[in-house]
């Protein structure tokens, strides 16, 4: 139903389709935080910064002085052990958890059958992918603050948390320096919410949900081996995976927004992009047959 049908619509009906629209959601929302895969990779997400931290006090009265810069200190303030847990977890795990919600959005419902009755709902087609994007983006938010919410409590129970030193050799409070883990992880789910945008728009090519997330996941590791080669580094900054570890710029003072702002902005184009796509084939093509 298109904006000035709602219009002309009396307005007793507007707030019933508000409602049946708020329900779709909901049910959207319960279909992917409530199924039992996805309770999985969300569990996988917070177990994984569990591991590193205890695999990082064990190793603490060995010393160090090897690794990423991070590495070296997790040991005087448990705050950077959530940074440290984000930058592993960017490469791949994240990745691979969006990877398999987004790839089944729209080909998981297909392939079982379940496509066309969720089309019966009066919401139109556009408003229906608008709801699953939206499932996603919540997604996205929640697993990036599992991981730096565990993260941050495994630091503090095994390691000493106080004044935070950024990458810039500035010491700033605790409190701001859990500001900028916040800023961090939203800067992480962000990245995540472009990934998504992909996946939703491949899922709408296929309805085997196996090779939507195989087709992701072969996308993130094809961009992440060429931004790595430097015989391609005029393609860099347009490939998806470039701008994901750049949220080192809000480890800085004063914090750097010209990468941070690159950043942001290539994963807003990614999402309009793909969800441009996504629309145009799921609104014009026969999706359930």
């Amino acid at each position: 139903m298109s904006t000035a049908d709602l219009a002309s619509q009396p307005a007793a009906y507007r707030p019933a389709a508000a409602r049946a629209w708020l329900r779709l959601l909901r049910s959207e929302l319960g279909l992917t935080f409530l199924r039992w895969r996805n309770i999985a990779l969300l569990a996988v997400l917070a177990v994984i910064p569990v591991l590193i931290g205890i695999a990082l006090r064990l190793a603490a009265p060995s010393g160090g002085g090897q690794g990423p810069a991070f590495l070296d200190q997790v040991a005087g303030n448990g705050v950077f052990l959530a940074f440290l847990a984000l930058t592993i977890m960017l490469t791949l795990v994240l990745p691979l958890a969006v990877a398999v919600v987004a790839g089944d959005s729209v080909a998981g419902e297909a392939g079982h059958g379940t496509l066309r009755y969720l089309l019966t709902v009066p919401a139109g087609r556009t408003r229906l992918l608008g709801i699953k994007y939206g499932a996603l983006l919540a997604f996205c938010i929640v697993s990036s603050l599992i991981v730096a919410g565990v993260s941050l409590a495994v630091g503090a129970a095994a390691f000493p948390v106080g004044p935070v030193t950024l990458l810039s050799g500035t010491t700033v409070s605790l409190a701001v320096g859990l500001l900028r883990l916040l800023l961090v992880t939203l800067y992480v789910a962000a990245a995540m919410a472009a990934l998504a945008a992909i996946g939703l728009a491949i899922s709408t090519f296929t309805e085997h949900a196996i090779a939507a997330v195989a087709a992701i996941l072969v996308l993130v590791i094809g961009s992440e081996v060429a931004d790595s080669v430097p015989q391609f580094a005029v393609v860099h900054p347009y490939l998806p995976t470039h701008w994901w570890l750049s949220f080192d710029g809000l480890l800085r003072m004063p914090i750097a927004w010209g990468s941070v702002g690159h950043g942001l902005l290539s994963f807003a184009v990614y999402a309009v992009i793909f969800c441009a796509v996504a629309w145009a084939r799921f609104t014009t093509v026969d999706v359930t047959s």
